[in-house]
């Protein structure tokens, strides 16, 4: 069995149940998933079900079913590190031994006053917080003096908010990569961020124009192998943003998931071409999980579920639908910051059975499988479930809208 294309798409954050090494980041007893679908009393995905994603975890609402239509898996994080990079770097083949470096306590003094020198502006800040917070905090002292608002989280991340009628849009991007430069060495923070917002005091709200500057891959990737085979790599959403673009021969910047999953369904329909399609949908991250907003994330969810079916419609007979997360980030959890969980994995197929695939010991194995269904050698890590996949023709008529 070859692939003629394999669509990635990366429910961002969407993690099952906190990994055995939770502890030791403070994250015992998280649970995305499972959580969220207990607080709104259920879960409403009648075709992520039908898929199986009640057979990988307890999930209120989205039951085990007896012939799921994919295969599945409980997927285990073999890097150090619950970030986006660590995790989507491990879906293409990289295992990241040494986790990105975190500054609870904020950015050293020398960081600070060379970014302060080469961006020519003061900063206000500099300490770990909620995106929307410090911003309803600072907002009014950043549009009065123009200084810039530094902030990070628990992850690797060095964020800058800046409102977009202080500070064009262009200009704080440029901002972004002066720290990008400045933050490697000793101090290799994993992804610097844009946050634009609008708005008055009191009523500040972050726009859509985020934009991430992460560091390059370390290593060749499953995009590059991919890439130098002569197939095509489109990336949607941030996946430019995380991979640096390396690997990458087309990419698709999207707004939001609704965004996302209507390029997805736009490149299944209208571009034929062999190759991946690797996607990223923040919301559920971003606008949910960071902001611990359970029916928010729970509606995403459902919004996802829906549009499900079109997905599937668009896709072909050797087309690979494979539906997984790059960490957690239970909105039920203490704190804002993302979770160290298992990840859900569903691969679907119109032409294969579904069923079990067993737990998996790495998100490597994603990326390994994808490259040997292409038929293209690899020494990336991860190791390959093609063995388990097997063909039979499968009506889809059973997803429903």
């Amino acid at each position: 069995m070859e692939l003629n294309r394999a669509v990635i798409i990366v429910m961002d954050s969407m993690g099952c149940g906190a990994m055995p090494d939770a502890f030791f980041y403070g994250d015992e007893g998280s649970d995305t998933l499972g959580n969220i679908s207990v607080n709104v009393g259920g879960l409403k995905a009648p075709n992520l079900k039908n898929m199986g994603l009640g057979n990988i975890h307890k999930i209120k609402g989205v039951e085990p079913v007896d012939s799921p239509a994919a295969y599945y898996s409980r997927v285990s994080e073999k890097s150090n590190g619950k970030d986006t990079t660590t995790g989507h770097w491990e879906i293409a083949g990289i295992i990241t031994e040494k986790a990105f470096p975190t500054y609870p306590d904020g950015f050293p003094a020398e960081i600070m006053k060379e970014f302060e020198k080469q961006t020519g502006r003061e900063t206000i800040g500099n300490y770990p917080a909620s995106g929307t917070q410090i911003i309803t905090d600072l907002g009014e002292e950043h549009v009065k003096t123009g200084k810039l608002i530094v902030y990070t989280s628990a992850d690797s991340v060095f964020q800058i908010a800046a409102h977009e009628e202080v500070i064009p849009i262009d200009e704080l991007y440029r901002y972004c990569e002066i720290a990008r430069a400045i933050l490697v060495g000793d101090h290799p923070v994993s992804r610097v961020i844009a946050r634009p917002f609008l708005g008055t005091a009191g009523n500040f709200y972050r726009t859509e124009n985020r934009k991430d500057f992460a560091l390059a891959p370390t290593g060749k990737t499953m995009l590059n192998l991919m890439s130098e085979a002569g197939l095509t790599v489109t990336g949607v959403g941030k996946i430019e943003d995380i991979f640096c673009h390396q690997g990458l021969t087309d990419s698709f910047h999207t707004t939001n998931n609704k965004d996302g999953m209507e390029c997805i369904e736009k490149l299944l329909k209208e571009d034929k071409r062999r190759g991946l399609i690797f996607a990223n949908l923040v919301d559920f991250d971003m606008l949910y999980g960071h902001r611990r907003d359970p029916r928010g994330y729970a509606d995403a969810i459902e919004a996802f579920d829906n549009f499900m079916p079109r997905i599937i419609s668009a896709m072909e007979e050797n087309d690979a639908l494979i539906l997984t997360a790059d960490h957690g980030c239970d909105p039920t959890f203490k704190g804002s910051d993302h979770t160290r969980e298992y990840v859900p994995l569903i691969w679907y197929m119109k032409s294969t059975e579904g069923g079990a695939l067993g737990n998996l010991s790495s998100f490597a194995d994603i990326s390994a499988t994808i490259l040997d269904l292409f038929n293209i050698p690899s020494s990336l890590a991860g190791v390959s479930f093609k063995e388990k996949i097997k063909i039979k023709e499968y009506d889809n008529a059973c997803f429903k809208r």
